[in-house]
């Protein structure tokens, strides 16, 4: 299937219809300014003025779509690459080989085999889904040109740490969704008794041995995720007991706890919490499967209903998805679950709902943007509020230019829905933002074109072809395409 690009005829507009282009990030931390000069609008052709920042998003990936088909079929949904980062990084805590199946073929997946290769690691694919790792042998510096590309590569401090007792490690990049400082692992990390310091943009660490304790990984916004990843990983090889309070109940910790219980960890109370840790003095090689990806299956979720479609994703966990269920059905979808496969379709009229996101089991921060997305076209009022990263909401401005009625107040926007978005050029400027364009674009009269889409490459396997297999008008256009 192919689609007229920017350059060419791409939507139908009146000329009395208001258009704006917002140009993003010329890189992760600077906004660009907006062209002082208005762009020009024709019945048949959207002409815009070259600037650089869009010269350079043209020269990657971008995705087009045309908007108003309901998606129907089957989607198989991938391996979770919130369990997968860390799952793949406890594998330095053994000499012995791993072998981790289910793994999502993303790109901050290959970021962190890049890492562990340099750290001295053996790694294999036999196949995409799945990785082989040996790490017979183990380097202590993991340095910034590999962790800059991904915040997740934080959680490579506990498993360093507890193998090592020594490590030093780049303060991690990633999204820019506000600050998400890494305080919290320090902390934890400290009280197993590890020597701590940042130096030159480094986390500098090392004990002469690990000893366990009771600590608390309490913080402003709750729980951290990846810091009760690290203090696990790093406490399994510790002297004696470590009780974790306040420790994240999120399923991929659970997967994380229960791979490291494969290699011979004793650990209970992971799911809860309390996470309690009998460290242990070695660990051994494990075969294990990762989790089902909740957070794909909800976007998933999210696209058929907001294209009024008939979806089910099979192989998924709905224990892991409750909070979006019950908020599906409550606002008027149909929802089927049996065994492990989920079934979504239109129920008649459909209504708008107040969310907030927390912890879990709580509303998942990372289906705030998508929900959002949903209840813009969703008749009635609908109030979000973000309790885990106050500043989420950076998808906003790009809604909003869809024709998006979202009015922001703090960490709250209070969104009203519309007959219909319509189709413009879109930024992506970090993951979840860029599903919700994606999903905005699913649904938006005209052809959508989304720029930057690596974004959306670091957490959702090859989603352009799942789309198209359920019948969404989607195309991928190769960078300088």
């Amino acid at each position: 299937m192919k689609f007229e690009t920017l350059n060419a005829p791409v939507a139908r507009l009146s000329e009395s219809s208001p258009v704006t282009y917002c140009l993003g990030f010329s890189s992760p931390t600077v906004l660009d300014q907006p062209p002082s000069a208005p762009l020009e609008t024709r019945s048949d052709r959207i002409g815009l003025e070259i600037t650089p920042a869009m010269q350079e998003a043209r020269g990657m990936d971008r995705i087009l779509i045309q908007g108003g088909v309901p998606l129907r079929g089957e989607v198989e949904i991938s391996g979770s690459k919130n369990s997968a980062l860390p799952i793949l990084a406890a594998t330095l805590l053994t000499s012995e080989p791993c072998v981790i199946r289910h793994v999502p073929d993303l790109s901050d997946v290959r970021f962190m085999l890049d890492i562990l290769s340099h750290l001295g690691a053996e790694v294999s694919q036999p196949d995409k889904n799945t990785v082989r790792i040996h790490a017979r042998k183990v380097e202590g510096v993991a340095p910034y040109d590999l962790v800059r590309k991904m915040r997740a590569s934080v959680c490579l401090l506990g498993p360093l740490l507890g193998r090592l007792k020594a490590c030093k490690v780049s303060v991690p990049g990633g999204c820019v969704i506000g600050p998400r400082p890494i305080d919290l692992h320090i902390k934890g990390l400290n009280a197993l008794g590890a020597e701590i310091t940042v130096e030159e943009g480094y986390v500098v660490s090392h004990a002469k041995e690990l000893h366990g304790t009771t600590l608390t990984l309490g913080g402003r916004h709750g729980s951290t995720v990846l810091g009760t990843d690290n203090v696990m990983m790093a406490a399994v090889l510790a002297q004696g007991t470590t009780v974790i309070e306040n420790s994240a109940c999120e399923p991929e910790v659970v997967d994380l706890a229960d791979f490291l219980i494969s290699m011979g960890a004793r650990i209970t109370g992971h799911g809860t919490p309390t996470i309690t840790v009998h460290g242990v003095e070695k660990l051994h090689g494990s075969d294990y499967r990762v989790i089902a990806d909740r957070i794909e299956a909800g976007t998933f979720l999210v696209a058929a209903a907001i294209t009024k479609g008939d979806v089910t994703l099979k192989n998924i966990s709905p224990q892991h998805l409750q909070s979006v269920l019950r908020f599906l059905e409550d606002s008027g979808f149909k929802v089927e679950c049996k065994g492990n496969d989920v079934r979504i379709s239109c129920n008649g009229a459909t209504q708008a709902k107040d969310f907030a996101t927390s912890p879990y089991p709580g509303f998942p921060t990372d289906m705030q943007a998508q929900m959002m997305t949903l209840m813009s076209v969703t008749p009635g009022v609908s109030v979000v509020t973000e309790r885990v990263f106050p500043d989420r909401f950076m998808h906003v401005a790009e809604m909003q230019r869809m024709g998006a009625q979202i009015e922001m107040e703090g960490a709250t926007a209070v969104v009203k829905g519309v007959d219909h978005l319509s189709a413009a050029p879109v930024m992506a400027s970090d993951l979840r933002a860029s599903a919700a364009l994606v999903l905005a674009g699913l649904v938006a009269k005209g052809t959508t074109e989304i720029l930057r889409v690596y974004h959306i490459d670091r957490g959702y396997e090859h989603i352009d072809d799942k789309l198209r297999k359920l019948g969404a008008k989607i195309e991928r256009v190769s960078g300088g395409g």
